[in-house]
């Protein structure tokens, strides 16, 4: 027998699932409904952002959204409830099923009435398809069900499906003239048809949204742009905001949006500034850390050698971590005169797919670099140091069952972790298993975080950041200020232990090495690179990490042990 439910749908408390580990609250940005609005499965509701990433969050029923539990600014627990919806009673039919099952213990005339009724209600239904009217309405398909019949290319969800021959991008192609796109009142004056995009369905950076919606821009005005699949650029904004396409614009899409965390005026000239997320993040953890007993060691590191050997990896730097312009510059003469052929082995014919089979694959745009830094040979021989170390390979993890006492987890590789300062705040990324990168490697990966970090907003995302973060955080601090000493701070979560690098300089070395007035030695100039660490206390002894600290100057100082190492 059919079971069905007649009811008029149920009431559900839709909460915010887990959107990356280690996220445990978002900020609601915006709502894309408001209360009363039906809604399908799987249209948007809101965009979250968190300390990693913004993300749009979409509908799992179909129904009618009734409340709002979490307003726009607000904190939204992970796990808690965001909004409330009255599901269709199509997708309450497995509660119906459940009711009917938990009273077995019904009359024989309530069981008849019941069939009567449920086979009158399936006749209705049956003629109701029949006549293609239904009172309940039919489930949406996920956009990217094979079963969909709509279009299921990413650029056509990102972009829209042209409407015809005189479309481009979802777009009637009257919006644009000679001179790139018209503004909201250009287009209305020359009698041209409404724009069919809206903003979320452009294709552009989180970076550029966050920035055009700050300046009040509708970025699909800009649609197309000039980047790769009709991506819009910070050239392609910044060519919108210019004076010439200023004057063009309407006055209100010029007018740059009001902030909701503007400063206010606290009594004469001062400000109150509400603390961004990201530095409301660093303060609380900030706070935590004082509960960790910080053991504190400075010393000085000899990098003369290291020195004398940057300029020959800056010219070997293999060419999938150059950019294109520079690469073409780096081949050997011969080669790129074409007096040589390395593949004049093959037939010609069979050359080309000789090279495709042996080129690595190049590196992203983000990733490619023309110079190196002491930062990622540091970082090699740190991690070799930390291969040496299990300690500094280890982190702290909860008792084992039936125990009160914390354990330690030592990993197989050396998870380093940056502190990055970008313009949202500090941020931690994390290179996983830098024992097993080389230094172009790492160098190309720093440049890419270094790269995502400087985006507005910040574009790391989880992947970047991963929960269990490194066991070992450095700051390199000596890039922006001529310090030479720190106080390194390890937070609840950062590893056991924290370096501070400062900045390098030439110095007088008068030592025993370097000394000897007898033999005439009155010294040598000699590079030095001040560091300095803090461990956690509670599982690091002073004299373990003073010994860490000279196992990693016998890489840093001896660089070329790296070359037997086979790097």
């Amino acid at each position: 027998m059919l079971l069905h439910n007649t009811g008029e749908g149920s009431t559900q408390t839709f909460n915010l699932a887990d959107i990356g580990e280690g996220i445990t609250e978002c900020e609601v940005i915006k709502w894309s409904l408001t209360p009363g609005t039906r809604i399908s499965a799987f249209d948007p509701l809101c965009e979250v952002q968190s300390d990693k990433a913004t993300v749009e969050i979409t509908s799992p029923f179909d129904g009618v959204l009734l409340k709002l539990l979490v307003k726009e600014g607000e904190i939204a627990k992970v796990g808690a409830g965001l909004c409330i919806i009255e599901v269709d009673s199509e997708d309450g039919i497995g509660g119906a099923e459940h009711s009917s099952q938990s009273h077995p213990a019904s009359t024989q005339a309530e069981s008849n009435a019941n069939t009567t009724s449920l086979d009158v209600k399936v006749a209705e239904e049956q003629s109701a398809a029949a006549s293609g009217t239904t009172g309940v309405p039919k489930r949406k398909l996920h956009p990217l069900d094979p079963s969909n019949p709509a279009p299921r290319k990413l650029e056509d969800l990102r972009l829209g499906t042209p409407k015809g021959k005189n479309s481009l991008f979802g777009r009637n192609l009257d919006s644009f003239n000679d001179n790139g796109p018209l503004s909201k009142g250009e287009a209305g004056s020359t009698g041209s048809q409404p724009s069919s995009t809206n903003a979320s369905d452009v294709l552009a950076p989180p970076s550029i949204r966050h920035l055009a919606k700050t300046l009040g821009v509708d970025l699909s005005l800009l649609a197309p742009g000039s980047g790769k699949e009709g991506r819009i650029s910070q050239a392609d904004l910044d060519a919108y905001l210019s004076p010439k396409s200023a004057s063009a614009s309407s006055p209100s899409s010029a007018t740059p949006a009001t902030s909701a965390a503007s400063p206010t005026k606290a009594g004469g000239d001062d400000l109150v500034v509400e603390l961004g997320r990201t530095r409301w993040n660093m303060y609380r953890a900030m706070e935590k850390s004082l509960s960790i007993p910080h053991f504190g060691y400075t010393a000085e590191l000899d990098i003369t050698e290291l020195h004398a050997l940057l300029p020959l990896l800056n010219a070997s730097i293999p060419a999938r971590y150059l950019p294109p312009s520079v690469r073409a510059q780096r081949e050997p003469p011969a080669i790129r005169h074409g007096m040589v052929n390395p593949l004049a082995l093959f037939p010609k014919e069979q050359q080309g797919g000789v090279h495709e089979a042996a080129v690595v694959e190049d590196v992203d745009e983000a990733g490619q670099y023309t110079k190196l830094t002491y930062l990622p040979v540091l970082l090699k021989t740190l991690s070799k140091a930390m291969m040496e170390w299990p300690l500094l390979r280890s982190s702290i993890s909860a008792p084992l069952d039936g125990g009160n006492k914390p354990t330690l987890s030592v990993r197989a590789t050396a998870d380093i972790s940056l502190a990055l300062s970008t313009p949202t705040g500090l941020y931690t990324p994390t290179l996983v298993g830098a024992d097993k990168c080389s230094v172009y490697d790492l160098a190309s990966r720093v440049k890419r975080l270094s790269e995502l970090g400087r985006q507005v907003p910040c574009a790391l995302t989880p992947t970047h950041m991963p929960k269990r973060g490194g066991t070992l955080t450095v700051s390199n601090v000596g890039a922006i200020g001529a310090g030479l000493d720190a106080s390194p701070v390890l937070v609840e979560g950062g590893g056991v232990a924290i370096v501070a690098l400062g900045r390098a300089r030439w110095v007088l070395d008068v030592n025993d090495q370097y000394y000897n007035e007898q033999e005439g030695k009155r010294g040598e100039r000699r590079l030095k690179l001040p560091v300095s660490w803090s461990a956690d206390h509670r599982v690091v002894e002073g004299a373990e990490l003073a010994a860490f600290v000279e196992s990693w100057r016998g890489w840093v100082e001896r660089p070329g042990r790296l070359v037997g190492e086979g790097v």
